[in-house]
């Protein structure tokens, strides 16, 4: 079990990096891997502020989160042997600053500028060019530094897309729950709850989730931190990835789109929580009260993509058992559920 030992929220925190850093007994020298846009934003302060706190610094600029900037980030620290690495970035750079520390051996810490999926706080990664399109254990971040300031000044679009992205934790948790009953597999109380509290969370607070709203800001940011300790404490992704999940991996593979990751898995929830039975209509008017997409031409997919998404979706991850390994639903199938959620026309 990986817990953050520092979890520091709110306005202008960026400038406790030093304290950060000389609580958590950081000396020597540090990495900042980030992207052009997000060093500006952010990356710059933390470097300056490192600088003052008399930590040795280089940075990594990273255009993408693929295996090439993963093996380009692990080059830099063997050569720059940095005591801590720091992500700052959107929820790709973060990835790629974690998966990268995790395999040279050294803590990394969050400094998240957009709140797009929970990646900003969990120990699993996704990143393209690896053998699985799905998440991977890497790390959990060794502290998450979050400055609301920075955040609200990242595109909407992305905050909505977390909203999804912790909407999903709903049929995650129902297929968690599936998976412990048909296939006795270890289910955690503690962490479900902990993932279906900040789904929950989110929900209530729809309405107060807007731009230039710091306290609804501040519930989607809190949410997706918890659902990240959800994680580390189930020691899986489980509690936060389901089938929805695997739908927008799928999705991922057959279409290149400009779909967010949460935006999709916040389509799938809609689906899967019809494949379960359940009030399907509650997650959509949630993600529609959000400004989240609900559709396919929403997604800016076809109908098709959506339907053969869903359909291959439980072959993406075999060993995941979900409601579609149970319902092992064929393309007509997958087709129904889509137009009865009214996702696809």
């Amino acid at each position: 079990m990986q817990l953050s030992r520092e979890v520091i929220v709110g306005k202008g925190t960026l400038q406790r990096v030093p304290e950060a850093v000389k609580r958590l007994g950081l000396k020597g020298s540090a990495l900042i891997v980030a992207g052009a846009k997000s060093y500006e934003i952010a990356g710059k302060t933390v470097h300056d502020l490192l600088e003052q706190a008399n930590i040795n610094v280089d940075t990594l600029l990273v255009s993408t989160a693929t295996i090439r900037d993963v093996l380009a980030v692990e080059e830099r620290i063997i050569e720059w042997k940095p005591q801590v690495l720091f992500g700052v970035g959107g929820g790709t750079k973060i990835d790629v600053a974690k998966i990268s520390a995790a395999h040279q051996e050294i803590p990394f810490i969050s400094v998240p500028t957009a709140i797009s999926h929970d990646g900003i706080a969990s120990p699993f990664a996704s990143v393209k060019g690896f053998d699985k399109p799905h998440s991977i254990r890497a790390q959990a971040p060794l502290a998450i530094i979050a400055d609301t300031d920075i955040i609200a000044q990242a595109p909407w679009r992305s905050t909505v897309s977390g909203c999804g992205d912790v909407l999903s934790k709903f049929t995650a948790v129902r297929d968690w729950r599936l998976a412990h009953t048909e296939k006795n597999e270890y289910y955690g109380e503690y962490a479900a709850s902990l993932a279906l509290m900040s789904a929950t969370l989110v929900e209530e607070n729809a309405d107060s989730i807007q731009p230039d709203n710091e306290d609804g800001l501040r519930v989607l940011l809190e949410a997706l931190i918890s659902c990240g300790v959800a994680m580390s404490i189930a020691g899986s992704s489980r509690p936060c990835s389901g089938s929805e999940h695997l739908f927008s991996h799928a999705l991922d593979l057959l279409v290149e789109s400009d779909a967010m990751h949460g935006e999709q898995c916040g389509v799938g929830s809609i689906i899967i929580t019809y494949l379960y039975g359940a009030n399907w209509k509650r997650i959509r008017d949630t993600l529609k009260c959000l400004g989240a997409p609900t559709t396919a031409n929403e997604l800016g997919v076809k109908d098709e993509d959506i339907v053969k998404a869903l359909e291959i979706a439980a072959t993406i991850r075999p060993d995941r058992f979900t409601i579609l390994q149970k319902l092992n639903p064929n393309y007509k199938e997958c087709e129904k559920a889509a137009k009865a959620t009214e996702v696809i026309n």
